[in-house]
């Protein structure tokens, strides 16, 4: 046995096993919503908005529908509402946002048949409409995205709308100066030619510590890049950077698809096929679609980066309005990247029925387990749920970033993540997508790492680097600026005893102060899930199962422990 037991944490450490699987989820999880019928489609955040560190959904609506609020409850989620909160048809990008820097989420939504609305959260999650007092343009603006970062790095979150319909619309920039929204778009720069604008992000694309702008034109208005001069006052610098492409652009999403610590950017098209603008480190940008496979070539909205198998690799899902019934154009696509800057589309991975009309998606953790879950808005269907259902031994880590000096939300921030000889980099983005509000934790697939050696965060508006080290895998931390680590979700469950261990008989019976629902995944000495439930009892059953050794990972409402089983 002993000899058995040297050959598993050997094998354990270096060899890591994964089996990429997706289940839509939504029926049971509570979140088979219908959209109705659109005009290019709806929104969805994936963000908590209640602060008790659970992935929350909001899903927009059509003329005949509310935008529905989705509270997380850990298994699944429930149908709520938010008083002060008028539901807005046709509404188009929802976004939680700590505008007043206060510590609480405020709701901030687009609209196409009515104004553009600001809700204030008073703490309690009772709102007001603070849209006229706050500043912000009232009339109706047939608006579709918006971002929000801090372009002044003064630590309040500023906000970029777009608008794409309408005689004589144009975008707006807003400056928040303590909470009250002031119009800068001509003084600082940004060009007030009506454009067909979906979306728009802000993020730094030169690393030079202050937020840039890059806007998604349609049809023959070409993408604009403007670069930040460190005041908040914007140079168009598409063309010197070669971003400023024509195309039927709908959306982009930011990630670092090579690990190269400068964000690319991934842009979805029509047929004639999707961009990866790969960043040649702040000076110029080269279309890598067709060399990494990931052109799509057919009608596409929304995108994301997500490392679905913790592999420490970046994948992409992207979402398409064309059906199925259409041949030779995909109706969706998961990308799976093969750790040599190529992606490739895996077979029976799931995705079952994958054939919608689909417009938005958005990346979350609806159950804790450190795999990121997706959300898809399809026009006239029901949201899919894709739960992550991904047989995987690799370790993951959840970061989430809390300014002090810098806006609450921390927006705008450089977050370095070093493992086994590899960094990651994410760059913490507040609207990205097609109308889409990724969860606020940044996901961070580690592989067979089982020490994170260093988490560093560059906050943008003091320029301080803050470094973390020593920092265990397979739980969700929150840094604060200037302290640290604030707080652990993923703690370990405390009190946490297994009994008896070995096991003849194999049943596992288990202490923990939780005294709650608990997420059960068994591996055996492959990496093999053997075992992957919800469960109220306090027992691992593995009666049924040969002699040996097995890891067991038990979450339960963000804590967890991880426990090596012996059955004897």
């Amino acid at each position: 046995m002993r000899n058995l037991f040297f050959f598993f944490i050997l094998f354990y450490t270096n060899i890591t096993y994964s089996q990429l699987q997706f289940s839509n989820v939504a029926n049971t999880a509570g979140t088979d919503f219908n959209y109705g019928t659109s005009t290019f489609g709806g929104g969805i955040s994936f963000v908590d908005f209640n602060g008790d560190g659970l992935d929350d959904l909001t899903l927009s609506s059509d003329e005949t529908q509310l935008i529905k609020f989705l509270q997380n409850n850990g298994t699944g989620f429930s149908s709520i509402t938010l008083s002060g909160i008028v539901s807005r048809s046709r509404a188009k990008q929802v976004i939680w946002v700590d505008y007043d820097n206060d510590g609480d989420k405020d709701f901030f939504v687009t609209n196409v048949t009515g104004k553009n609305s600001l809700y204030q959260n008073d703490g309690a999650m009772v709102f007001t409409d603070v849209t006229i007092t706050s500043g912000l343009f009232t009339d109706d603006m047939n608006s579709y995205g918006a971002t929000f970062g801090d372009i002044d790095n003064d630590g309040d979150l500023d906000l970029f709308i777009c608008n794409r319909e309408g005689t004589g619309n144009r975008n707006y920039l807003y400056r928040n100066d303590n909470g009250f929204f002031v119009d800068v778009t001509v003084a600082n720069g940004i060009s007030v030619d009506v454009d067909l604008t979906f979306t728009a992000s802000f993020f730094d694309y030169d690393n030079d510590g202050d937020q840039d702008l890059y806007i998604i034109n349609d049809k023959t208005d070409s993408n604009i890049l403007y670069q930040n001069d460190g005041s908040g006052e914007f140079i168009d610098a598409s063309l010197i950077t070669e971003a400023g492409i024509i195309i039927d652009a709908m959306s982009c999403t930011i990630g670092d698809y090579n690990a190269d610590g400068w964000p690319d950017i991934y842009i979805s098209n029509t047929m004639d096929g999707n961009y990866l603008l790969e960043n040649n480190t702040g000076f110029t940008f080269t279309n890598k679609a067709s060399e990494a496979g990931v052109e799509f070539n057919s009608f596409s909205w929304g995108a994301t980066f997500l490392d679905a198998d913790n592999d420490s690799n970046l994948d992409l899902y992207v979402s398409s309005s064309f059906d199925g019934s259409v041949a030779n154009f995909l109706s969706s696509a998961f990308y799976h990247n093969n750790g040599d800057d190529t992606f490739s589309i895996p077979n029976n991975i799931g995705f079952s029925d994958d054939e919608r009309e689909s417009y938005s998606n958005a990346i979350g953790d609806y159950n804790n387990d450190g795999k990121p879950d997706i959300v898809v808005m399809n026009d006239n269907e029901d949201y899919f749920l894709w739960e992550n259902q991904t047989t995987t031994s690799n370790n993951w880590i959840k970061v989430k970033l809390e300014g002090v000096s810098s806006n609450k939300d921390g927006i705008g921030n450089r977050i370095e993540v070093f493992a086994n000889g590899k960094s990651q980099y994410k760059f913490t983005v507040c609207g990205e997508g097609y109308l889409a509000q990724n969860s606020q934790y940044e996901f961070v697939g580690l592989g067979n790492a089982t020490n994170i050696d260093y988490i560093k965060v560059t906050w943008s508006k003091t320029g301080i680097v803050e470094t973390v080290n020593n920092v265990q895998p397979n739980q969700a931390i929150t840094i604060q600026e200037g302290n640290g680590v604030l707080s652990t979700l993923n703690e370990e469950l405390n009190t946490f005893t297994v009994y008896p261990n070995p096991s003849i008989s194999g049943i596992f019976n288990f202490l923990s102060s939780n005294n709650d629902t608990y997420y059960v995944e068994i591996f055996d000495v492959t990496g093999r899930t053997i075992v992957s439930k919800i469960q109220l009892e306090n027992k691992i059953d593995l009666s049924k199962f040969s002699k040996g050794i097995y890891i067991a990972k038990i979450n339960s409402k963000g804590k967890s422990k991880t426990v090596k089983l012996i059955k004897d």
